[in-house]
Formats: C-alpha cells, structure tokens, sequence
C-alpha cells in the first residue's frame, strides 16, 4: 500500500498574456522540484507539468481555467507551491 495522495486544484490564469514561454517555464521548473507526477488539465488536454512542450500546447490564455494535478509524496506541497506561482501572476504585473 503506498502512501501516495491525488491533489487537485482550479486555478484561473490571470496574467496579462496568459501561460506564454516565460511564466511556463517558472511553471515547469517548479514543478520539477517535486518528485510527485504533476499535470496540468485545461478541458480535455492532460500535459506533464514537467514537460516545458506540454505545457505550451495547453495554449493556456488569460482568464483560462486549469487543474493542476499531482499525485504523490509531497503532491499537496506541489500543488500549493503551483498554486502560489499562478496567484503571483508569474511576476509579470
């Protein structure tokens, strides 16, 4: 039995030119700080929130609203550190 936890949480992209290569890669390399599987889910699209190309191909816009998903040891820290970027408006305004 392992003693590994989903977290999901809906964020809305908020700053001016939505999840464009600067504020995805912030994304990406957090999320790489954390050894839990983290998706980002916009509709139907799943991508590996480690992956700076998934997360590109979500063509995530301002106002659009995303999962973020991780799944694992450390899945909650994950998501809220996430959480914390977006909120920030990736340091863009």
């Amino acid at each position: 039995m392992s003693n590994n936890v989903i977290v999901e949480k809906t964020v809305t992209i908020d700053n001016k030119y939505g999840l464009h290569a600067r504020p995805a890669m912030q994304f990406v390399e957090l999320a790489g700080k954390f050894s839990s599987a983290v998706n980002l889910i916009r509709g139907e699209k799943v991508a590996d929130a480690k992956s700076i190309m998934e997360v590109l191909m979500l063509a995530a816009e301002k106002g659009s609203e995303l999962v973020i998903r991780a799944d694992g040891g450390d899945a909650e820290a994950a998501v809220d550190a996430l959480l914390q970027l977006v909120a920030s408006k990736f340091d863009e305004e």
